[in-house]
């Protein structure tokens, strides 16, 4: 999977943040997932209990309980902790109902091609975004690449995930869902993980933005 997040400076220069990764989802509570990029190699844990963040780079980890599903598990991290997850929609047991509601626009823009594969390629609005999706025709539809446009931000930037590789069932990843975490790594408060995210240090961000 790989994910790029653009940013636009306050010169209005638009700037691409590259980073790629791995996710496994088994429903409805456990979930593992890995991304490196420029500022930051990092690991996720959830077994339906405990969420684990480990930076490997920085050697800090840090845990938080939260029972439940990974529906719960996204709107804890939007709503109580302040971390919406691009792109997190598609991670809920019914992504329909999560992304349908607030469209006021939708258009069928028939087919597209991503990494070789042949993709219906559909484009939604909403007062707030918009998106596409890519998903490969067939009988086992899935998608191929996401894009989100937020349009109240300045030069409205796009956020991208590609899937380069889709699995389900017995030919998914197997493997525990609960991070080792290194003997020497430091435990540290949710809010200490710095440059865990796409954007590093080097980034400021504006009041607002």
């Amino acid at each position: 999977m790989t994910q790029i997040l653009e940013v636009v400076t306050t010169q209005n220069e638009k700037l691409a943040l590259a980073s790629s990764g791995a996710l496994a989802l088994n429903r409805p509570d456990k979930m593992r997932a890995t991304r490196t990029g420029g500022f930051a190699d990092v690991a996720m844990g959830f077994d339906g209990t405990t969420l684990t963040l480990l930076g490997k780079n920085l050697n800090i980890y840090a845990q938080v309980d939260v029972p439940g599903t990974i529906d719960h598990l996204v709107d804890e991290l939007r709503n109580k902790y302040h971390r919406p997850a691009p792109a997190a929609d598609l991670l809920m047991s019914n992504p329909y109902d999560q992304l349908m509601p607030l469209v006021v626009d939708a258009k069928d823009l028939g087919s597209g091609v991503i990494g070789g594969v042949e993709c219906d390629h559909l484009a939604f609005r909403t007062k707030d975004v918009d998106w596409q999706i890519w998903m490969t025709q067939g009988a086992n539809p899935h998608p191929c690449r996401y894009v989100i446009t937020s349009k109240d931000v300045p030069g409205w930037p796009q956020y991208t995930i590609d899937v380069r590789t889709w699995k389900t069932g017995a030919d998914a990843a197997q493997g525990g869902f609960s991070l080792n975490i290194p003997k020497d790594a430091k435990k540290v408060e949710p809010g200490a993980l710095t440059n865990f995210d796409e954007l590093g240090g080097i980034f400021n961000i504006k009041e607002g933005q």
